[in-house]
């Protein structure tokens, strides 16, 4: 079976080196194309030497429409623009498009959702086995628990993420909003300062902490009376993002075109 042929989107940030490397040490995949976006200093760098694999032959370019005809699937971990864009571009060559982009708006997901008519997009606020196990964990634990016990998510994450709360964060926010049957927009509380009043029964409070060089951290908490439940996940390497985008990858080449999570890829669907 020929190896699946990936454009590593970003591929001079941190997380496109790190897709470079999973997918350099995966059997099965090939690096056919790597992209920036224009202005980049990366541009023009052979890719594996910015991921320190050695050369690939692979050049960083600005153009996507040329390396489109040479891949089969994208993976995306960059910024909503671009994500829209290489959405609309994955729809007319109709590849699989795995995107791990965070800080999408409501009117960049219409986007998605049209573009996935014709392509194969797999799409998550966090591609990691862990976090999908722990937001299914969450959606349980939600519906078990009832209104009875206080949800709060709370998340950290290096000094230079430009987004809050995490796309991870608003992951697990849904997945608790799920399991109580209500919606996370009308429920969410983002922020509390100075004299807010009693918390309102049934809000789901999302806090943010950022410093350092810390990958990801998640916490959902279920606080009762005098009991208090603590759900709990902790990224130690940006390698768990990219192994997860690589078994979409794969599992998105046997689908039909649609939009799909990790949960999908996971079987964790209820």
């Amino acid at each position: 079976m020929p190896d699946i042929r990936l454009l590593i989107a970003g591929a001079g940030g941190r997380m496109g080196c790190t897709l470079v490397r999973a997918a350099t040490e995966t059997k099965g995949f090939t690096v056919s194309g790597a992209l920036e976006g224009k202005g980049s200093p990366a541009i023009g760098k052979d890719a594996g030497e910015l991921a320190g694999v050695g050369p690939l032959g692979v050049k960083i370019a600005a153009d996507p429409a040329s390396l489109l005809k040479n891949a089969d699937a994208i993976l995306d971990f960059t910024v909503p623009a671009a994500t829209v864009k290489l959405a609309e571009l994955a729809a007319k060559a109709k590849l699989v498009h795995v995107i791990g982009t965070t800080g999408l708006s409501a009117a960049d997901e219409k986007k998605i959702v049209a573009a996935a008519k014709s392509a194969i997009i797999v799409k998550s606020g966090n591609m990691s086995m862990g976090v999908n196990l722990l937001a299914a964990l969450a959606r349980r634990a939600a519906q078990a628990l009832g209104d009875d016990f206080d949800i709060e998510i709370l998340e950290m994450h290096h000094r230079k993420k430009v987004d809050a709360p995490s796309g991870t964060a608003l992951l697990l926010g849904q997945a608790v909003a799920d399991g109580r049957g209500t919606y996370l927009e009308k429920r969410k509380v983002f922020s509390r300062e100075g004299h807010t009043g009693a918390r309102r029964s049934g809000d789901i409070g999302f806090a943010t902490l950022r410093g350092g060089t810390v990958v990801g951290e998640h916490t959902v908490i279920f606080a009762g009376a005098q009991e208090r439940i603590e759900l709990t996940h902790r990224a130690e390497d940006r390698a768990i993002f990219a192994n997860g985008a690589l078994a979409a990858a794969r599992w998105g080449t046997k689908q039909k075109p649609g939009l799909y999570s990790m949960a999908d890829v996971l079987g964790l669907e209820d």
